[in-house]
């Protein structure tokens, strides 16, 4: 498949989700998906705590009828308060950055899910590195303004795009944080029509064994099978996929410092829709600060975007579709 024909499809997405709902809710992680924290590691942090390449990147689309100013919030960007992971004493700094213009979303070396090449493209808007800083733990931190017209404009999306990334610069203590689009400086004000997504998520899993996280990827109409990744998931439970097609099929989970890789057949009627991606927590044994790695690639090798809110809703499972 030719690169433009992947980045068309992407688009399509991203317009689908521009005109069929209004976004009212848009921290990131979103509520429904039960996830605590994102989380990015110092530079010189071990893999095996849970994070592969010390980098997180998401994007977000602002509408063409947002005219005013709007904002990107950080809660809790320090790394050293009591929601972020010490490793001895707290050493890390991490950078958050905000890219726009020309290349900031079409460029693709951002939604590979293993990084590699100019990730940067675009234009740097904002940038900032926080340490063990006492104002900014649990505390939110706002980018911004922003004017719309500094996004990557696509004309299809009918709006802009930014791009977000948290990248771990020195140390090897655990940043966890959130985000949250906002019209407001000082409130978390959603923007209409505004939305988050990834290609690849990192998260802390809630310690509590009761709780259910769940996560939503889009599969397309040429996507014909899926391979769903899961890193250092430390046999914490386990991953079902539900869908139209799927009533809970389970899914690999991988052990300390590893990958581990599912694969699933995508059935006509799974097509322009969502798939539920759900961890459920070991039962038998609590096992507390766990980071994970998860993405989705369909048979192209290419990685899909989770949205913050499942575009069309959650996918219920119907009988009536068999899988072949």
């Amino acid at each position: 498949m030719k690169m433009s024909r992947i980045l068309r499809f992407t688009w399509i997405l991203f317009l689908i989700a521009a005109i069929s709902r209004v976004a009212y809710s848009q921290p990131a992680p979103a509520a429904d998906e039960n996830i605590p924290f994102l989380v990015t590691f110092g530079a010189n942090s071990k893999t095996a705590w849970g994070d592969d390449d010390f980098c997180q990147i998401f994007f977000c689309f602002v509408p063409a009828s947002q005219k005013a100013p709007f904002y990107i919030r950080v809660y809790d960007p320090d790394t050293g308060g009591e929601h972020d992971e010490a490793k001895g004493d707290f050493n890390t700094s991490v950078s958050f950055s905000i890219y726009g213009g020309k290349g900031a979303f079409s460029d693709t070396a951002a939604q590979s899910i293993h990084l590699k090449g100019n990730f940067k493209t675009g234009y740097l808007l904002a940038s900032k590195s926080f340490g063990a800083d006492a104002r900014y733990d649990m505390k939110w931190y706002t980018f911004g303004p922003f004017n719309p017209s500094e996004g990557e404009y696509s004309e299809l999306l009918g709006g802009r795009v930014l791009k977000v990334i948290a990248q771990g610069v020195s140390g090897d203590d655990g940043n966890l944080y959130r985000y949250f689009l906002s019209s407001s400086p000082t409130e978390n004000i959603p923007l209409e029509g505004g939305n988050f997504f990834t290609y690849k998520y990192h998260f802390r899993l809630s310690d509590d064994q009761k709780h259910v996280s769940q996560i939503y990827p889009y599969v397309d109409d040429k996507t014909i099978s899926i391979e769903i990744s899961n890193f250092d998931w430390d046999n914490d439970g386990i991953v079902r996929i539900f869908s139209v097609a799927k009533n809970g099929l389970k899914g690999a989970v991988s052990g300390e410092d590893n990958w581990s890789v599912s694969r699933f057949p995508i059935v006509a009627e799974e097509k322009n829709s969502t798939v539920e991606i759900q961890f459920i927590k070991n039962q038998t044994q609590q096992i507390k600060r766990n980071n994970v790695v998860i993405a989705v690639r369909n048979q192209y090798g290419i990685a899909l975007p989770f949205f913050v809110v499942p575009i069309g809703g959650v996918p219920v499972y119907s009988p009536k579709i068999r899988m072949k």
